[in-house]
């Protein structure tokens, strides 16, 4: 089931720590890249975050910087928010 509702917005720092992309060679995943974890991608699907794969070659002349909200119900922006909080504890 699909939810329609807008996410809950980021903080700053949660959102900071992240970044979203999309390939224009691939538009089926999500490219993130993290300061802490490096890039990853994964589906861009519901639930799509629990198949991440770390990538260690990027193209990143394929990439198009998007805003993490694009990525709502993969699971993304929660693992994000608990990072978030688990760092500020």
């Amino acid at each position: 089931m699909i939810s329609h509702m807008a996410p809950r917005a980021l903080t700053e720092e949660v959102a900071g720590m992240a970044r979203l992309y999309r390939s224009t060679m691939d538009c089926q995943y999500w490219l993130v890249c993290s300061d802490d974890h490096g890039w990853a991608r994964f589906p861009a699907k519901v639930n799509g975050w629990k198949e991440r794969r770390p990538m260690n070659l990027v193209d990143r002349r394929t990439l198009c910087r998007v805003p993490l909200r694009l990525a709502f119900n993969t699971g993304l922006l929660e693992s994000l928010e608990l990072a978030g909080f688990r760092r500020a504890a």
